[in-house]
Parts: structure tokens; sequence; C-alpha cells
């Protein structure tokens, strides 16, 4: 069994990963989390790009534990403010992980926006790097429209205002299967696979 560690701390990233390479039958790889190795100091997120981001955080991990390493990094991209908050996603409000919060502003800087204008798309880039200096780096979108108040309980972040194309629901009105077939993370996670299948050879 081959070691992949997930440069996260969020049990809910795990188990999202965990279930998608079961999904896929890719056995033979023992998905581990930050919280099951050795500390290291983890260099912030100053990427300007999604992928600018899950690349630094890969290559910290990988570097400081030997272990291959995968990072994601993603946000809600919305149209009506050019492609904001992105990569200040879990920060828009100014503090870090505040859902409440950053959901609020949003959905106040958006008031006056029609509903035919409220496009948006959850991104995801995810990288995986291999202590020997491997680099492979993937993007997953998920396009939708936002709504105007929160509804559902089955998500978090911008989960409970997003509609993703084809759907009436929230992201957060869908079960956790549904979302892992169309989810940005799950399509990242999905382009990454050929490579995480080498990792468990």
């Amino acid at each position: 069994m081959s070691r992949l560690l997930l440069a996260t701390r969020n049990a809910k990233k795990l188990t999202e990963l965990r279930r998608v390479l079961e999904a896929e039958g890719v056995t033979g790889v023992e998905v581990v989390g930050l919280d099951s190795v050795p500390e290291f100091p983890e260099a912030p997120e100053t990427g300007a790009t999604f992928e600018d981001n899950a690349v630094a955080k890969a290559t910290d991990a990988a570097a400081a534990t030997g272990l291959p390493a995968v990072a994601d990094d993603s946000g809600l991209t919305v149209a009506a403010l050019n492609g904001m908050p992105g990569v200040l996603s879990a920060r828009w409000a100014g503090r870090h992980g505040d859902d409440a919060a950053n959901l609020e502003l949003l959905l106040g800087q958006l008031a006056d926006v029609p509903d035919e204008r409220r496009a948006a798309a959850f991104v995801a880039a995810a990288a995986l790097v291999t202590p020997g200096g491997g680099e492979v780096v993937v993007r997953g979108e998920w396009p939708g429209s936002l709504t105007r108040e929160p509804r559902g309980t089955n998500g978090f972040g911008y989960d409970p205002i997003f509609v993703p194309e084809g759907e009436t629901r929230t992201s957060a009105e869908l079960t956790s299967a549904e979302k892992d077939a169309d989810s940005h993370r799950g399509r990242a996670l999905r382009l990454l696979l050929p490579h995480l299948r080498e990792q468990a050879e």
C-alpha cells in the first residue's frame, strides 16, 4: 500500500478524494492528510491563480514529507464581479474560512444584479507533486448561477447559493454522490486519476 498525502486538514476533502478513488477502482493507495504527518511550515496562499497555490502547497508537502502530495485550491468566480472572489474566496469577508460572512458579503454585492447576469463557476486546480520533482496540474470547472438566498445544508462555503448548470437545486441540496460526480473538485480529481493510478503501482 503506497501513501499519498492530500495537503489539507479538511476532513471533507480527504473523504471526497477517498470516495473518488474508490468509485474509480483505484486500490493500493492510502490517502492521508496533514494531521497524519509531522508538522512542517506551510507557506501562505499568495499565488495569483488557483494553479499557483495548488502547486506551492503540493511542492511544500512533498518536500517536507517525502511522500507524493496532492493539493488543491478552489473558489468561486462570479461573472458580474469580473471573476472575483476567485483565489480570495475563503477570505472574501476578511477572515479566512468565515463561510457565513463570505456568503453575506457576496449576496450583498450582487443584490442589484438581475437573475440573468448571476452566472458563476466553481473552479478547482489540483496539483500532484512527487518527491523526485514530477509535477502535474489540472483544472476542473463547474458552471452555474447564484441564488438570492442560501438553500440546503449538505455543503460548505458558497454551496448554499450555487445552482449548477442544468439543476434547480443548490450544491448544498445535492447528495454527496451527486456532488462527487459533477463538482469542480471531482472533475479535477478525475483528471488526476491516471497519474494517481501510477502511484498505486
